[in-house]
């Protein structure tokens, strides 16, 4: 039996990015130009978003970069009628935005916590929600929920944070078992630390680094090179028979 990498190939498929302007979202977009997809890009920082949407150019793929704040259901509406009206359909979404706001549990303020959840379990449902309603009429499509070890293991100054990437894992499973019927695929990722601008702060703390050295039996922090398999996979053919799952990207930490 002859083998290829046609299985991996994204050649003629649609795919959304949230977050797609740094960090983790902006390997991943490229990533998936690579392997051929056409883009709709968003973020609420244009700047960031335009200088990711040049490169997909240059990789010959057709892109549309556009500026949302995923907190806001109405801008998540427009855009995909903005995707659906641009490309004519919806094969990918990457559900990538997120933040975090490191606080001590008795620390956390009302405001962090809403928007933690707001942003990373609130907007990433209703993002899904609009998305599913344009693969269902096609009846095929891949959603991938980026979400974290730690929704996986508790992790100090990050009572919301996990709260919500639990809630983005059994989202996940929900969305899986009410959408198979459809040929949709609901899946997750759960990296451990990955080396971005948004994490290169925390590494400054040489005790907080030490920490998680100690805990990645790998003995490394993550780089975004290591989540990308894990994304083309999930967009593709590859996983048509994987769905509802969360893969774990995290060197052994939750293997302990």
């Amino acid at each position: 039996m002859e083998h290829s990498h046609a299985e991996f190939d994204l050649t003629g498929k649609v795919a959304i990015v949230t977050g797609a302007g740094r960090g983790i979202g902006y390997h991943i977009s490229l990533a998936l130009a690579r392997y051929g997809a056409d883009l709709m890009l968003c973020s609420r920082n244009v700047r960031e978003l335009e200088a990711v949407a040049e490169k997909v150019q240059r990789l010959n793929r057709k892109v549309v970069a556009r500026q949302m704040d995923i907190r806001k259901i109405f801008e998540i509406q427009q855009m995909v009628k903005d995707v659906v009206g641009n490309f004519g359909r919806i094969d990918i979404l990457v559900n990538n935005a997120g933040i975090n706001i490191p606080q001590w549990a008795v620390d956390v303020t009302e405001d962090a916590w809403d928007d933690i959840m707001a942003t990373n379990l609130k907007g990433l449902f209703f993002c899904s929600q609009a998305v599913g309603k344009v693969m269902i009429q096609q009846r095929k499509g891949k959603i991938i929920n980026v979400s974290s070890q730690a929704g996986s293991v508790g992790l100090i100054r990050r009572a919301a944070y996990c709260s919500s990437k639990g809630g983005v894992n059994q989202l996940t499973r929900v969305l899986a078992i009410e959408w198979a019927k459809y040929n949709i695929n609901v899946n997750a990722i759960a990296p451990t630390f990955i080396e971005t601008p948004f994490t290169e702060p925390m590494f400054k703390e040489k005790r907080f680094k030490e920490y998680v050295l100690d805990n990645i039996p790998l003995g490394r922090i993550g780089k975004p090179k290591d989540v990308i398999g894990a994304v083309i996979f999930l967009a593709s053919e590859a996983s048509d028979l994987v769905t509802g799952h969360t893969l774990l990207i995290d060197g052994g930490w939750t293997a302990q």
